[in-house]
């Protein structure tokens, strides 16, 4: 009897053991995101309503079925208060389905707009004219883009929405009213208890990359700010500040504002925010592939995950 509950134990023993191993996720390639980055920019500026913006987005649509994806659309418009125009807003939802019939999802978010006009143009006569938005926006997706080809290779414990969204850069400076359009439709469509927890990404892919971490993140859910920065100092990415610097306004606090434990990854030390020089060369593949292996990291190792 001894003896057989012995076996017992140690049976037990080696799957709690097995349960808390790290899981090896496939490689991220950030030369294939960096190319997406690119691709997103040959378009022209994404700004909401154009023809650049609808090709990018049946770009995004193609990316993702191809993959095996359930993807899925959220239209809606608004007002724009500046030129009285209905201006149509899209996102594109990308479902990753999960491996291990975990409840609750994981949300990773990034936006495909791009910034209406230079607000800080050396050319005054640009001032008006949208920019490139090759980090501001592009480098965001093209690490979302990137993570879809890893869940098509090898299926997330939980299932993954990658959600790309709409008119988050409108507003003209200090109208928050005008920002986070997309996150806010996005989040207002019953998400709450959803999500175990969400993450978004923008302005990740600059080549002199310093990721500090964002204020609000840290207050309000510092425990999944460790997470993701124990994830980076265990995968050696030395990038990953572990200091507040910057408190921002971004889709995060949509997510927040629904009742989704969310954090913003943002690299705002960036001299060519809003001016007519984010463009690509501006990025590098090295920056990309930093966040999208400290993602990748996360995602696949639920151990890694803060408790509830």
């Amino acid at each position: 009897m001894t003896y057989r509950w012995t076996i017992v134990a140690m049976a037990l023993a080696m799957v709690v053991s097995c349960a808390g191993q790290r899981v090896e996720p496939p490689p991220f390639d950030g030369e294939r995101a960096y190319q997406y980055l690119t691709a997103q920019v040959d378009f022209g500026p994404r700004v909401p309503g154009t023809k650049a913006s609808a090709e990018c987005r049946g770009f995004l649509y193609h990316h993702f079925m191809e993959l095996g994806a359930q993807v899925d659309s959220q239209t809606s418009s608004f007002l724009d208060p500046y030129s009285q125009i209905d201006t149509p807003l899209v996102n594109v939802i990308a479902t990753f389905l999960g491996s291990q019939g975990i409840d609750e999802g994981i949300v990773l978010m990034a936006h495909y707009d791009s910034r209406p006009r230079t607000d800080y143009a050396s050319n005054p006569k640009l001032k008006d004219q949208p920019i490139d938005g090759a980090n501001d926006g592009a480098s965001g997706v093209a690490v979302l883009m990137e993570l879809g080809n890893l869940f098509a290779e090898k299926a997330p414990p939980c299932n993954v929405d990658l959600a790309l969204v709409d008119g988050e850069d409108w507003g003209k400076p200090r109208d928050h009213d005008y920002y986070l359009l997309g996150s806010r439709e996005f989040s207002r469509r019953g998400i709450r208890g959803k999500y175990r927890f969400g993450i978004v990404i923008d302005m990740i892919g600059d080549s002199l990359q310093e990721i500090y971490r964002e204020g609000y993140s840290d207050r309000y859910y510092r425990s999944l700010n460790d997470a993701v920065w124990n994830a980076a100092a265990q995968l050696g990415i030395t990038t990953f500040r572990d200091s507040v610097k910057y408190t921002i306004i971004d889709d995060h606090l949509s997510l927040v504002s629904a009742g989704v434990p969310a954090i913003d990854i943002i690299d705002f030390d960036y001299p060519h925010w809003h001016t007519e020089f984010d463009t690509p060369d501006k990025c590098s593949p090295t920056a990309l592939s930093n966040v999208g292996r400290v993602l990748a990291e996360l995602i696949y190792n639920p151990s890694l995950w803060p408790k509830k």
